[in-house]
């Protein structure tokens, strides 16, 4: 990597909302992609359900449209929902115009699954490897574009504003502000250097490695979000974590997601004696709500004293299992699990974070020149709980929504600010690494233990307490030695812990995928609103 590096436009992160918006861009200027790991290791291509669209004949937009409202349970914002729905199909056949190749039944139609919290079969699929399969066709298109530079085994350090380069010039985060690029710190050098572009696209996913136990890939560190917060951006609703129900219990699993559309096509959720519980929790059964039912296991479990409850999959024709889902049934298998013969042992794990970077229709934070897509945003789609499969899909609308809005800021942005090089400072190499990864996992457990999926005051105060000297210990190593992405992701996963606690702190009332036993009612009197916070309050 060169000492500085321009583009038009800089898009953080590889998934699927960083692709299709990085590609929608090169039609029009220059862009630099950089991503933690390899271009395909993503949040996307670990999405095994599919993306939800209303294209079926006894499907509509207004029944998509209740489903979430219904899902989200009084925060979603209409008018992004609405936004949200109304442009599925058309971001359906833009995939497949791209080379997505999507699961068709007998007759040639799109094969459409069913999910939690859905009143239709309206989830279009690529078998159980959706994510993957637009993770492929995007990233061809992407290797085969010249207007896009991309840069692997890069991460994001700090966004770089006028408000950093010019202190005291105005708020932090505020219109007067202006995002120039970020410093990027190239992984296998060590080398932090300034990119620098007129608009600057967060699409760095979510921050399921806050909790000891997640179903995303080791990458989801929260990286975006910290790096907005730090700048002053405002964040909402991060008590929102939503658990998926069903991980497979088993100590080599590291969590695999066994993907809701399996109780979609039948399978229903045990006890150990084969008892199907879900019917005393919810109507809708083992198809209810992921914040219902996961919080119905894990009261299960406490009920019980068990380690996991079962996934019963033996109602679904033996021949489908393997065909409809080829990726879940091989990994059952390496496990020495046998789907169509014998129950499943599952858990609740971290999965989807509901609230993020703050940011509008059009994608843009409040910080001018930062935009927010995918699932580091807060764009109001999910609510206090995310609709099973509206995540790819608020990718895809909203990264379209962010290449339009980034082309308009473009074109009349004043010229990037010149950033000086990186600070090193009197830092040193680190000499010990095992601080790192005792504290990443102490904050993991404290979450865990303190702020999962059932909450009190009295567990989130010590929580806060904590997290507020790891903090401390952090900064005080952060400063001393020289970065590395360990220390990096490590600095960031305690900002989102923070900012978890803080916003769990401030809702008193249980709602969706918030659960605090103190207030276990909703109160849609006092908190039927998000919960934003702001480092620099206005």
């Amino acid at each position: 990597m060169s000492e500085s590096i321009e583009a038009d436009a800089l898009v953080i992160g590889s998934g699927m909302a960083g692709l299709s918006c990085a590609l929608k861009l090169a039609a029009h200027h220059r862009v630099a992609l950089i991503t933690k790991k390899e271009i395909a290791e993503s949040n996307t291509n670990y999405a095994q359900g599919g993306i939800a669209a209303a294209l079926s004949g006894d499907d509509s937009l207004h029944e998509h449209i209740a489903d979430t409202l219904t899902a989200g349970r009084g925060l979603c914002h209409e008018e992004a929902v609405r936004h949200l729905v109304e442009r599925g199909p058309a971001m359906i056949r833009e995939l497949m115009d791209m080379g997505a190749r999507f699961s068709r039944d007998s007759a040639g139609a799109l094969e459409l699954g069913m999910e939690g919290g859905h009143s239709r079969r309206r989830i279009v699929h690529a078998n159980d490897l959706t994510g993957q399969e637009i993770e492929r066709a995007l990233v061809a298109r992407v290797r085969a574009t010249a207007n896009i530079r991309v840069f692997e085994n890069h991460m994001g350090v700090n966004l770089v504003t006028r408000a950093k380069l010019d202190k005291g010039s105005c708020r932090p985060g505020s219109a007067e502000d202006a995002c120039y690029g970020a410093y990027v710190i190239d992984a296998p050098g060590g080398r932090i250097v300034p990119l620098r572009a007129k608009a600057t696209i967060l699409a760095t996913g979510g921050c399921g490695k806050v909790y000891l136990y997640t179903s995303n890939p080791d990458i989801a560190s929260g990286d975006g979000l910290a790096m907005a917060w730090r700048a002053g951006a405002a964040v909402a609703n991060m008590e929102f974590m939503q658990f998926h129900p069903t991980c497979l219990y088993h100590p080599r699993a590291k969590s695999f997601l066994i993907s809701e559309a399996v109780r979609g096509e039948g399978a229903q959720l045990t006890s150990a004696s084969g008892e199907a519980f879900m019917k005393r929790y919810h109507e809708l059964g083992s198809l209810a709500p992921r914040d219902v039912v996961a919080r119905a296991i894990d009261r299960e479990m406490k009920r019980t004293g068990d380690d996991c409850v079962y996934l019963d999959t033996r109602m679904i024709p033996p021949e489908k299992f393997p065909q409809r889902f080829p990726n879940i049934f091989g990994n059952l298998q390496k496990f020495g699990f046998d789907p169509r013969k014998e129950m499943i042992p599952v858990v609740p794990a971290a999965h989807y974070m509901c609230g993020g970077v703050v940011a509008d229709l059009h994608a843009r934070t409040g910080l001018p020149g930062l935009f927010a897509i995918g699932e580091v945003a807060h764009t109001g789609v999910h609510g206090a709980n995310r609709l099973a499969s509206n995540s790819l899909l608020e990718a895809v609308v909203f990264a379209d929504a962010a290449a339009q809005s980034a082309v308009e800021w473009i074109a009349r942005a004043p010229a990037p600010r010149t950033i000086p090089p990186w600070d090193y400072g009197a830092a040193v190499d680190a000499d010990e690494q095992v601080v790192i990864s005792h504290t990443w996992d102490e904050i993991r457990r404290l979450m865990w233990n303190y702020v999962g999926i059932v909450r009190t005051d009295k567990r989130l105060a010590r929580a806060k307490s904590r997290i507020a000297l790891i903090q401390q210990e952090i900064d005080d190593y952060y400063w001393g030695y020289s970065p590395t992405t360990n220390l990096l992701e490590l600095r960031n996963l305690a900002v989102v812990a923070s900012l978890v606690v803080e916003c769990a702190l401030r809702r008193k009332e249980s709602r969706g995928l918030h659960y605090n036993m103190d207030y276990p009612d909703t109160d849609d009197k006092n908190f039927l609103t998000d919960t934003v916070v702001r480092r620099w309050p206005e």
